[in-house]
């Protein structure tokens, strides 16, 4: 088969995003199937600073107005295009008459465009790009969820018959696995954590329904359990936010977070295999990318008790409340008791996710969509 892929603008630093789609065209390529990636250029979104409140904007312009001439093109050559964002799902009018598949990884942003969530604002031109959205996804002949839990919101908003949605679950973008102890100890005195510091590790970005501040109180709470009291909490991922600066020096745990940001794949697979779990308490996901990678390290995982955590997470997981966090801090202190949740029955889980089980399922996607098309 000739795949297009369609990817994401690179400016907008969706790293998730940019390591799906290459998962996909490195599985396809060693399938022996023709693949082109594709992306909207970043041309007038570089003349200016990532903080510069143009930067939105002139990357509109990348995406609205150069991207799709070229689209039109490339889409000629493809026997089927593959949406592998449904935030780019507003291309499905300029793919012409090429058969084609989206994946969907989530519609928090039409939930919250849709006004489902009262504690997270979507302005003006949010709402009308999330509407553009879910009209891409409504001419979408097949829709790909990432999970069961994705799957039930587009049945609900898209209006798809479930004929036409199917899931097919995200595969580990990196071969995590348990590090050795004096391997891990190299990576983390690289990044400035000692060997002797028992620690929680929460891995994720600043976006609302990751629940970073909800990390912070829980972390706090946990401090009062003997099981607990002398543990660290490092945040990896993207710099903390101005509110969570104010928490940690106000809350009294200042000197008890590290901070980590640009964390390569090696050393984050370190700081999963040395932590005493990940605390990952998400108020809402589409999958959970971090549960698994932490799974397939043998770490315990400490996630919310909600779809899809509790769906990604399996029977080894420990479910947490994330908006009760006396609560949760007093189920994790349990959990450390009896060292449960991680071990072989994480790597177990985390199995269940192996990157070829993905590719399969595309392909399978791919060809009963082409030959739907080819009876028409």
């Amino acid at each position: 088969m000739k795949i297009l892929l369609i990817g994401n603008y690179a400016a907008d630093r969706q790293e998730s995003m940019l390591r799906f789609a290459n998962m996909l065209e490195k599985g396809l390529k060693e399938r022996g199937h023709e693949v082109r990636s594709v992306q909207p250029p970043v041309v007038f979104g570089r003349r200016v600073a990532d903080n510069s409140p143009l930067k939105k904007w002139l990357g509109h312009i990348d995406k609205l107005v150069l991207f799709p001439r070229r689209l039109r093109q490339l889409a000629a050559w493809a026997d089927i295009v593959h949406i592998c964002d449904h935030s780019n799902a507003i291309y499905s009018t300029v793919i012409g008459n090429r058969p084609f598949v989206v994946t969907c990884h989530d519609l928090l942003g039409v939930r919250g465009a849709l006004g489902e969530f009262p504690e997270h604002h979507t302005g003006w031109s949010g709402r009308i790009y999330q509407r553009a959205v879910l009209r891409g996804l409504h001419k979408s002949p097949v829709i790909v969820c990432v999970s069961n839990a994705t799957l039930n919101d587009t049945v609900k908003l898209v209006g798809k018959e479930r004929n036409k949605l199917s899931v097919i679950y995200n595969g580990l973008n990196y071969p995590y696995s348990p590090m050795d102890r004096s391997m891990a100890i190299q990576h983390l005195a690289k990044i400035g954590l000692s060997q002797d510091q028992d620690f929680l590790l929460h891995v994720g970005g600043n976006q609302w329904y990751k629940n970073r501040l909800g990390v912070l109180h829980i972390f706090r709470h946990l401090l009062s359990h003997p099981e607990a009291s002398h543990l660290h909490l490092v945040l990896a991922g993207k710099p903390w936010t101005g509110e969570m600066k104010d928490y940690i020096r106000t809350g009294g745990i200042e000197g008890r977070i590290t901070e980590l940001t640009d964390v390569s794949n090696e050393d984050l697979r370190a700081l999963y295999s040395a932590t005493k779990g990940l605390l990952f308490p998400s108020l809402r996901e589409g999958f959970g990318w971090p549960i698994i990678e932490a799974q397939a390290c043998g770490c315990p995982v400490f996630t919310s008790n909600r779809a899809p955590m509790n769906e990604i997470g399996g029977s080894c997981a420990v479910y947490i409340d994330p908006e009760e966090p006396s609560q949760a801090a007093e189920r994790i202190a349990e959990a450390l008791r009896s060292s449960g949740g991680g071990g072989a029955e994480a790597i177990h889980n985390a199995g269940r996710f192996a990157p070829e089980q993905m590719i399969d399922g595309y392909i399978a996607v791919y060809r009963d969509t082409l030959d739907a098309s080819a009876g028409q």
